[in-house]
């Protein structure tokens, strides 16, 4: 399938939940209302005609007006097409429900964007930090993150 019939399915299933497309970027996207994500996932996945079966990567991404993105690259290996989808959420309250269950490959990716962005993943089997302490402070991917001078009693060299 081509992005836009990928596009048209999501849209016919979904409406008004699909908010924005741009089809003929190198990486094709699609954003969906972040309400609406893991039902898009499911249906992404379950659909014959699309069959999305690989999450190769899950991104948290800080778009720096107040906005955080989880961004999820999928891929069929039945049909051997790629689409991105987006769900962007206000920095304030960063929630998508987790998609782990629908891939399992998103579940240390959603960790990772969960400990590096904050973006918080509703209903993930073991939410918690992956590649930073757990008491660490704050999100270090984050435009507005600061590093701080010490860390646990500890100069931080930099």
């Amino acid at each position: 399938m081509t992005a836009q019939e990928i596009h048209d399915s999501l849209k016919a299933k979904f409406g008004e939940a699909v908010l924005e497309a741009k089809l003929d970027a190198p990486q094709p996207w699609i954003k969906v209302d972040p309400q609406q994500l893991y039902d898009a996932a499911v249906f992404l996945r379950e659909t014959a005609d699309l069959a999305f079966d690989y999450c190769s990567c899950v991104s948290g991404v800080d778009y720096n007006d107040g906005k955080l993105g989880a961004v999820y690259h999928l891929f069929s290996m039945v049909h051997k097409h790629k689409i991105v989808i987006k769900a962007i959420v206000p920095k304030e309250t960063p929630h998508v429900r987790s998609t782990a269950d629908v891939w399992a490959g998103a579940n240390w990716h959603e960790r990772e964007a969960f400990d590096m962005v904050g973006i918080v993943f509703d209903g993930h089997p073991d939410l918690r930090r992956i590649l930073t302490p757990d008491d660490y402070p704050g999100h270090p991917l984050r435009k507005d993150f600061q590093v701080p001078e010490f860390y646990n009693g500890m100069k931080v060299p930099y």
